[in-house]
């Protein structure tokens, strides 16, 4: 299948550079419909949709091949070589600033700068790190996502968002992981909740932007901090607002603080 149409790629904006939006987990492109059309002056925009989510091709989603985020990470290369772009800007939300930092990694060329909003590398606390659950509270997660996937999704959306006195924000949320094939959904989380990606963060070298929300109780501050010590060449900005989808709840925040790194010029430059 052609990769853009398995990804559900779409392209507006008038730059020559790409900036390419990536979602969390149980979402799809529109949710960065409040953040990317600010950038489409400057930039050429990217959308896409995690095959799995949205209205990427669901006959693609192999959970033998999705098993791990590396194979997410591959097809955002994939579709980075099919528009021949390099040095773009990548903007990863949840697990797919994980998926974003993997992509880099395998292919630093291909990256300027990433922009990790409320990204963690692990979920599950260890030891001295903090990753804001205990394995037991995962796997409660997962088996009442196992039992009563709509049930869970309505329970869980607006600890996900908080703003709880913007229920729509929450009611959103929610619409999106019911659009989600429920299977599929569950798969996902497994891969996204158990996945520790601490080991990789030493391999990055592409400048990064942390964009940590204060009260987020999926990815806690300290995560924002740790990541922000473990990223070499990474700036740590934390919103002042609660929940994990800043780009939702405080867009216009989002995207000054974007632009703050982005015009800083702090970027790697190839021949």
């Amino acid at each position: 299948m052609n990769v853009l149409k398995r990804n559900n790629v779409t392209i507006s904006g008038a730059g020559e550079q790409a900036m390419v939006f990536v979602h969390g987990f149980g979402c799809d492109q529109r949710m960065w419909r409040l953040v990317a059309p600010a950038f489409r002056e400057h930039y050429q925009v990217v959308l896409l949709d995690l095959v799995g989510s949205g209205q990427s091709d669901l006959a693609s989603y192999d959970p033998v091949r999705y098993s791990s985020l590396e194979a997410h990470a591959d097809d955002v290369l994939e579709v980075l070589h099919t528009l021949n772009q390099h040095q773009v800007v990548l903007v990863g939300h949840s697990v797919s600033a994980i998926i974003g930092l993997l992509a880099s990694i395998r292919e630093p060329s291909r990256f300027a700068q990433l922009v990790l909003v409320a990204p963690s590398p692990c979920y599950i606390n260890n030891g001295n790190y903090i990753g804001g659950f205990e394995k037991a509270d995962i796997e409660e997660l997962l088996e009442a996502m196992d039992e009563n996937y709509l049930g869970w999704s309505s329970t869980i959306a607006p600890v996900i968002m908080g703003h709880l006195e913007r229920p729509e924000l929450a009611a959103e949320l929610n619409n999106s992981f019911c659009r989600t094939d429920p299977a599929i959904a569950r798969h996902f989380a497994r891969v996204t909740f158990l996945s520790d990606n601490r080991n990789d963060l030493p391999k990055v070298s592409t400048p990064s932007l942390i964009l940590q929300s204060a009260h987020d109780l999926i990815a806690p501050i300290v995560v924002g901090t740790y990541l922000h010590r473990q990223l070499a060449n990474s700036q740590l900005f934390v919103v002042e607002t609660s929940g994990h989808c800043p780009h939702l709840s405080v867009p216009q925040v989002t995207i000054e603080a974007i632009n703050r790194f982005l015009s800083a010029g702090v970027c790697r430059q190839y021949e």
